[in-house]
C-alpha cells in the first residue's frame, strides 16, 4: 500500500495565511509523502537483499522516522485549519478540560503560543494522554524529536520557517500563530478529543 497525498486536507481562503503560502507549504507535503513511499520500498528491497543489518539500512530507517513524521503532522495540521470555523465552545467537554488545567481557554491559548515561540524549529502540538485523561502542550522538535508515547495529538501547528517565510518573514513567527489561531477547527479538535477519549485512534483524514 502507498500512501496517498490527501488532497481534501488542503486549506483555503485563510485569514492572514496567502495562498502563495499555501501552496508553498503544500508542495513540502506532498514531498514527504513521497519520500515515505520511496524509503518504504528501498528498506524493502534492502531487506529482500539480506542487507537489513548494514550501516545504509541503518541510516535509512532512521531517515524513515524524518519522513513519516513530517507526512503525518502535516495531516494533522492542515486538518486542523479552515477559515471562518468560529471558536471553542464554552461548553464542550475539551473546554471544561483545558479551563480545568490551564485556569481558562485564554490561558491555555497563552501557554500554546508560548510553546510554539520555542527558539527552534518543529511543532507545537496540543495533546491528550488517554491513559490518565490529561492534556499538555508539547514542543517536537524538528518532525521526530521529542514526541511523547502514548499522547494523541488534538491541535497542531507548525512553527518551521516554511509554514511562514512567505508572508512574515524569516522573524515572523509570532504574527503567523496569531494567524493560525484565527484558523483553527476547532470542530476538528474536539472531534479528535472525543475520539481519544473513547480509546479510539483519531483519523488524519
Amino acid at each position: 500500500m502507498a500512501y496517498e497525498v490527501q488532497v481534501g486536507l488542503r486549506p483555503r481562503d485563510l485569514h492572514g495565511i496567502s495562498e502563495e503560502q499555501i501552496a508553498q507549504h503544500w508542495k513540502l507535503y506532498e514531498g514527504y509523502v513521497a519520500q515515505v513511499n520511496a524509503l518504504r520500498s528501498e528498506l524493502e528491497a534492502m531487506r529482500k537483499e539480506g542487507k537489513g543489518n548494514t550501516p545504509l539500512y541503518a541510516d535509512r530507517r532512521r531517515r524513515f522516522g524524518f519522513e513519516y513524521n513530517g507526512m503525518v503532522l502535516h495531516e494533522y495540521y492542515f486538518g486542523n485549519l479552515k477559515a471562518d470555523a468560529g471558536e471553542l465552545p464554552s461548553g464542550g467537554e475539551l473546554s471544561k478540560l483545558l479551563a480545568a488545567q490551564f485556569g481558562s481557554v485564554e490561558q491555555f491559548r497563552d501557554d500554546f503560543i508560548a510553546c510554539g515561540g520555542s527558539r527552534s524549529i518543529g511543532w507545537a502540538i496540543l495533546a491528550f494522554d488517554p491513559q490518565a485523561g490529561v492534556v499538555n502542550n508539547h514542543f517536537v522538535q524538528v518532525h521526530e524529536e521529542g514526541n511523547v508515547a502514548g499522547f494523541v495529538p488534538l491541535l497542531v501547528m507548525d512553527v518551521w520557517e516554511h509554514a511562514y517565510m512567505i508572508d512574515y518573514g524569516a522573524t515572523g513567527r509570532p504574527q503567523y500563530m496569531q494567524a493560525f489561531w484565527r484558523n483553527v477547527n476547532w470542530a476538528v479538535v474536539e472531534k479528535r478529543f472525543a475520539d481519544a477519549v473513547r480509546g479510539l485512534i483519531p483519523r488524519r483524514y
